[in-house]
């Protein structure tokens, strides 16, 4: 069974940068999706970015301009880079990788990043 495994959290003053990283453990075929969700306590899990097969980016509206997402399907590898953080970006992160072969879609276990001085 693949596993995700994230890094890259931590405590943040605001304004700081932090960049995750997620890496599966094996293989990954037919990649269409790879992105980065958040969930603060007491809220749903929401996406925060995401990159597709072919490349295009999307992002939430609350974090454009700030963190960027990339990753390499071949490698089975995501990243984000977050910068100028804020204290509302605090919550649990999770990596989550998509793929067509045979509906697939794992998570990671999660990665706290706080942000506050």
């Amino acid at each position: 069974q693949v596993q995700l495994v994230e890094s890259g959290g931590g405590l943040v003053q605001p304004g700081g940068s932090l960049r995750l990283s997620c890496a599966a453990s094996g293989s990954i075929f037919s990649i269409y999706h790879m992105g980065w969700y958040r969930q603060a306590p007491g809220n749903q899990r929401e996406l925060v970015a995401s990159i597709s097969g072919d490349g295009r980016a999307n992002y939430a509206d609350s974090v454009l301009g700030r963190f960027t997402i990339s990753g390499d399907a071949a490698k089975y590898t995501v990243y984000l880079q977050m910068n100028n953080l804020k204290p509302e970006d605090t919550a649990v992160y999770f990596c989550n990788i998509r793929s067509s072969y045979r509906g697939e879609n794992y998570w990671g276990q999660g990665t706290q990043v706080t942000v506050g001085s």
